[in-house]
């Protein structure tokens, strides 16, 4: 049974939440047994903001990730800092290296620096530094289909979505290209 554990974190505004509602959206679209579960800082946009992601082929026992993720997408240096030994042994972390440049202290785990920030800015939409992860994670992973990803978009985002999706699905294919040719993971120093 396969069951991938998702911590998103990062500062509120830079669409951690909905990069994470997408990872679960696109999971039920998948027929998998999902849970998506937020949590804020008190502050919201700017504060530390969070979210755990569960997608399985079974139950989902809890849907508390905080201490046992399978990947951490990070996009600040507080959150890498406070979230790097939530990630099992042999697990990964995605990092925006556009905002984190500091080396982690794990060994065990692969570590996927990305210019997240630089990358969105290049494909010409500077905060869909998310999609640039989220594509990343796709690469990474080989889930969830995109097929999946644009009707979880289409979701999590509306009547909005129609304007923003052709732009973001450009993002997101940069994110899934950049990880299969340009970066290698290293293990934390």
């Amino acid at each position: 049974m396969l069951t991938e554990r998702v911590l998103c974190a990062g500062f509120g505004g830079q669409g951690v939440m909905s990069l994470g509602q997408m990872l679960a959206y696109a999971g039920m679209l998948e027929g998998k047994n999902v849970t998506w579960m937020p949590s804020y800082g008190p502050e919201m946009r700017g504060g530390t903001a969070y979210c755990s992601v569960v997608v399985s082929d079974g139950p989902v026992g809890s849907p508390i990730v905080t201490t046992n993720a399978t990947s951490l997408i990070v996009m600040n240096l507080p959150s890498f800092e406070r979230f790097e030994k939530s990630v099992v042994p042999g697990g990964q972390i995605l990092m925006n290296s556009s905002l984190i440049h500091k080396q982690g202290h794990r060994r065990d785990v692969r570590v996927y620096p990305i210019a997240a920030n630089e990358l969105a800015a290049a494909c010409g939409d500077p905060k869909a530094a998310n999609m640039i992860m989220l594509g990343a994670y796709m690469a990474l992973t080989g889930s969830p289909k995109l097929v999946n990803v644009i009707e979880a978009f289409k979701k999590v985002f509306g009547t909005r979505s129609a304007k923003m999706l052709t732009l973001n699905m450009k993002v997101l294919e940069k994110g899934m290209e950049v990880v299969s040719v340009d970066v290698e993971p290293r293990k934390a120093a």
